[in-house]
């Protein structure tokens, strides 16, 4: 089998296909909810915070050299943004989760299987069996 023929076969799988859409998707949706943290909510939180801005909260381990060069941070005001924006990204994904199970119609339930010969003739017997005194 040609490596060509075998790439066919691989990609025409409908679950490749299903995860390309859905990586897709995925990336397209974290760009909505990273503007939607960085734009939307962490403004009016730093406002509320009398002004203060989550990019500018860092601890500075080493201060920078007379050229300007050197400086070493640590950006705890990012990872707290990152941290609201990993919680937004879940509660939105739990969201659609439970919308799409909802939508799913249960199935009915399978109709029960008719007795098998045997199991005929065993109830046969077991209402004989009743019925004598």
């Amino acid at each position: 089998m040609s490596v060509a023929h075998e790439f066919k076969t691989f990609i025409s799988r409908g679950n490749v296909v299903d995860l390309a859409v859905g990586v897709i998707i995925g990336a397209a949706f974290g760009s909505v909810v990273a503007s939607l943290v960085a734009d939307i909510i962490m403004p009016p939180i730093g406002y509320l915070l009398s002004g203060l801005k989550f990019e500018d909260i860092v601890t500075v381990i080493r201060h920078a050299d007379p050229d300007g060069k050197g400086v070493v941070t640590i950006n705890w005001g990012k990872f707290i943004q990152t941290i609201v924006h990993f919680l937004i990204v879940a509660f939105c994904i739990f969201l659609v989760v439970r919308f799409v199970n909802r939508l799913k119609r249960k199935e009915p339930p399978a109709p029960p299987a008719p007795p098998t010969r045997h199991e005929e003739l065993l109830t046969e017997i077991r209402d004989l069996l009743r019925s004598k005194p």
